[in-house]
């Protein structure tokens, strides 16, 4: 462990910086290049029914729980930049959300009567997502101690590691579950080796923990919990419509087109991150101007990354989703616009993401809730009903028209509670 832990911890002030925007990058990359990579190797290996299965199984409800055991807490750790509670807090409270998000697991898979194969894709995923979610209390912890590259490393190391497993299983073996099986091993070894063993090797990380303060702790993610889970229900609305009401083929093509969102995502999670905590500084000492510079540049950056993308994508993204994708190139080919709206509707989540974190670091935890309470109604309503008239491109279409809803509201809240902040400074 000691030596693991000299091979990647290195804090030198000279190149601290350069490290934590690397590894950020480079964790950030491949973590969301294997949800691309999974879902294509399966639809690939082993056909479009199972690789539909997964795809609902890794992308959407096992990304939900993940929500679950998150339970809002890592913007609220990031930002505890006065240490109100500790790492044993935080670790202490997400074991018990953890814990959780398995149980709701094995409950959604017995309620719904899915085939012996599909239940158990359905609930390994579920336990691979909520390993993944159990991590990130750690890889936090690496953040608020400004220590990002840490962060990156653990995301980078643990999805090669796991990815690798699952693909190499799923070669050999052409059996979904068995791989399924050998990546959640993988990621538990993960976990083990690149968070639980090299936190041990930092200073001043305090372990301890209380009661009260759990649940204090807990009382102040709820909200931010829910906003998230509803976030994500928001996000998925459409594959959830698609998985209830179509084969699973076509969550397999939906899926498909579905996954240059991450690249948006991505790219911004790469501008967005590594200037939060500094975001927090700013706000705590009333240095508004500084605090909307970065807002604006970052909102700027969106904007011509999106503009890019839905370009390319018009262009040539169904014959590059074809080649990727070669068993479904027939189905591909009808989902061009359905593409499009896609790619468009990534642009409005990333800009939601940014007002998301703006208003968190602002302690606007209610307006957020009230906001995603409102659109997730909407998404409850429209998703279902667009994709029984239109299928995929009724999905898609729900899909845009929620993010730039989601986008519009948490913008106009973010400007008013900059706004109001500045008026009570006066």
């Amino acid at each position: 462990m000691e030596v693991l832990r000299r091979l990647i911890i290195h804090d030198d002030p000279k190149t601290l910086e350069k490290q934590n925007m690397i590894w950020n990058m480079a964790g950030s990359f491949l973590y969301a290049f294997a949800s691309m990579v999974l879902t294509m190797a399966v639809v690939q290996i082993v056909g479009d029914e199972q690789g539909g299965i997964f795809t609902f199984a890794f992308t959407t409800f096992g990304q939900q729980m993940f929500m679950v055991a998150y339970f809002g807490m890592r913007p609220f750790q990031i930002t505890d930049v006065e240490n109100r509670y500790t790492f044993g807090d935080y670790l202490r409270l997400r074991t018990l959300t953890s814990a959780g998000a398995l149980a709701i697991g094995v409950g959604y898979v017995l309620w719904n009567g899915y085939t012996p194969q599909k239940a158990w894709v359905v609930f390994l995923m579920v336990c691979y997502k909520v390993i993944d979610g159990f991590a990130d209390t750690y890889e936090a912890e690496f953040q608020r101690s400004g220590r990002l590259y840490l962060t990156g490393k653990s995301n980078a190391f643990r999805t090669i590691l796991s990815v690798g497993c699952f693909i190499t299983s799923l070669l050999v073996t052409k059996n979904l579950v068995l791989a399924s099986g050998v990546a959640v091993g993988a990621q538990v070894l993960g976990v083990l080796l690149f968070d639980v063993a090299i936190i041990g090797g930092l200073d001043n990380v305090d372990w301890s923990w209380k009661k009260s303060d759990c649940i204090d702790l807990s009382r102040s993610c709820m909200l931010l919990f829910l906003s998230v889970f509803m976030d994500f229900y928001i996000f998925s609305a459409a594959k959830y419509a698609i998985e209830g009401n179509m084969n699973d083929a076509a969550m397999a093509v939906y899926g498909a087109i579905f996954m240059p969102t991450s690249v948006i995502n991505l790219v911004a999670g790469f501008v967005i991150r590594p200037f939060l905590t500094k975001l927090s500084y700013f706000w705590e000492r009333k240095d508004y101007q500084r605090f909307a510079g970065v807002i604006v540049r970052i909102f700027a950056v969106i904007l011509g990354l999106t503009v890019l993308a839905v370009g390319g994508a018009a262009v040539l993204g169904i014959p590059v989703l074809s080649l990727l994708y070669s068993n479904l190139r027939e189905a591909l080919s009808q989902c061009r616009l359905a593409l499009v709206m896609i790619i468009l509707g990534g642009g409005f989540n990333a800009w939601m993401n940014l007002f998301y974190y703006t208003l968190v670091i602002m302690k606007r935890q209610r307006h957020i809730f009230g906001g995603y309470v409102l659109v997730c109604i909407t998404a409850a309503v429209i998703s279902p009903a667009a994709v029984r008239a239109g299928g995929i491109l009724g999905g898609a279409a729900s899909y845009l028209l929620l993010m730039v809803l989601l986008a519009v509201c948490f913008g106009v809240m973010t400007a008013w509670g900059f706004w109001k902040a500045k008026r009570e400074e006066i």
